[in-house]
């Protein structure tokens, strides 16, 4: 653990009222840990206002080298906000303003710790939307869905935040403001520092303001379920879609045990006899939608399906889908949550190899997620308190990784790699691109305060 020295404490506490500025541990513990259920203290909480603010806190952790880690609402699951050697917490959560909303250029400018479902909100009262919805969007911020690179059930048209993000202002762990990319869609004057910054997890600056690409709301949405006897009809169908010249706006997977879990929540909302599902959404700018639904009907259609229509309860398919991870925690005292990417064309080879693996290490496995972008959400259901089978789920977690990356995938795709992966990135990220990377780390942080030890092991 990092221990403040009394002069910086005291110059925060000069800099800072009392209610942003937090050194007792009753008052710290819930800045300790996130979404990945791991605790860690942090020595102090600061909540800035101002990106004035947060070059201040930089400054003097700089002076003092003191690790400084910014954070959102805590609700990634990667450990990528966790102190885990003590410092300051840096709360972005208090720097909520939306700064402009500008409907003609399509743009909206907002601080870090407004909230995903407040942008929505305030764009669509002129029509628009923000592609990027994960399912923490009521309770993520916009700093921590650019910091760790956000996706959602949407991505597979729309792309993730890194496709609607426009630019940032941000302070690098040197403590220099910066600002990359422009206003408008269209620009190439020097390096994409915009797309370097997201999905960087907090490691290289602390964005305090960002210009963030709308969307036009589309004129029709209809949701569609997709019914299937056996894994790998329904993988066979996912391929089929995707290979559609018009893709879905959503094409959610599935399996056995996702379904017994909805079951046990909703008991009347599946049939008995499904084993795997899509829950497909379409939609259309347009009066007419009923093409598009017959295509992806028709793709469906093979004979492990059981049936495949039009549904009119979207609403409440999407609630079952959003509320399986708090399921999980429900039912097991521990999940090993893994978010996982492959070519959408070997998924079927995926979900087979996965299946074999959670049988070879005798563990229970529910696997659900964006089957349009090859984006599975792999949960290992394990007891903590029993260490063979901790043991065997590592075994098993590695093999996994191994599969990944043997199918031209990535190990992650949206939840980033935190403190959670970092173990595995060599088996994605090559010695040399690794010391890139690095030397990158020191360009923007060369005292290493922000945010130290993610992303990838200490040299």
């Amino acid at each position: 653990m990092a221990t403040l020295p009394g002069k910086l404490i005291t110059e925060l506490t000069s800099a800072f009222p009392s209610d942003r500025f937090l050194t007792d541990p009753v008052d710290c513990y819930s800045y300790a840990y996130d979404n990945s259920r791991k605790i860690y203290p942090p020595d102090a909480v600061v909540f800035p206002v101002t990106a004035e603010e947060v070059q201040h806190v930089v400054a003097l952790c700089n002076c003092y080298r003191i690790p400084l880690i910014p954070r959102g609402r805590g609700t990634g699951t990667a450990g990528g906000s966790l102190p885990e050697i003590g410092g300051i917490a840096l709360s972005m959560e208090r720097m909520l303003n939306i700064l402009s909303m500008d409907a003609a250029n399509r743009v909206i400018v907002a601080e870090p710790g407004v909230l995903n479902q407040a942008v929505q909100d305030v764009a669509k009262l002129d029509g628009f939307f923000w592609p990027p919805d994960p399912s923490s969007a009521a309770f993520s911020t916009i700093g921590g869905n650019i910091a760790t690179g956000a996706g959602g059930p949407h991505a597979v048209k729309y792309g993730t935040t890194r496709d609607h993000v426009l630019g940032l202002k941000a302070v690098t762990g040197k403590g220099d403001f910066i600002t990359t990319g422009c206003y408008t869609t269209k620009g190439v004057v020097g390096y994409d520092l915009t797309r370097l910054l997201i999905g960087s997890e907090g490691t290289l600056a602390i964005i305090t303001e960002a210009t963030l690409k709308l969307t036009a709301l589309p004129d029709k949405v209809a949701g569609i379920t997709a019914h299937f006897r056996d894994l790998s009809s329904c993988t066979a169908a996912i391929v089929r879609i995707m290979a559609l010249p018009q893709l879905p706006s959503a094409l959610e997977f599935l399996d056995n045990g996702s379904l017994h879990l909805i079951r046990h929540r909703y008991p009347d909302m599946l049939p008995s006899d499904t084993h795997a599902m899509l829950m497909i959404e379409v939609e259309s700018s347009g009066k007419d939608i009923s093409d598009a639904i017959s295509v992806i009907l028709a793709a469906c259609q093979n004979d492990g399906l059981i049936r495949a229509s039009q549904t009119e309860n979207t609403a409440m398919l999407w609630k079952a889908r959003k509320a399986l991870s708090p399921l999980l925690k429900e039912i097991a005292p521990k999940k090993i949550n893994e978010d996982v990417v492959v070519p959408v064309s070997t998924l079927p080879q995926f979900l087979k190899g996965l299946s074999q693996l959670s049988a070879q290490y005798r563990l229970h496995n529910v696997n659900f997620g964006h089957a349009g972008n090859g984006n599975i959400h792999v949960n290992l259901l394990i007891n903590p308190a029993d260490a063979d089978e901790v043991a065997r789920a590592e075994r098993c977690l590695d093999e996994i990784f191994d599969l990944v990356i043997q199918l031209r995938g990535t190990l992650s795709g949206e939840h980033g790699i935190g403190s959670e992966k970092r173990a595995f990135i060599t088996k994605e990220i090559d010695q040399a691109t690794l010391r890139l990377m690095r030397d990158i780390k020191y360009l923007f942080d060369p005292r290493n305060i922000l945010n130290p030890g993610k992303l990838f092991p200490e040299i």
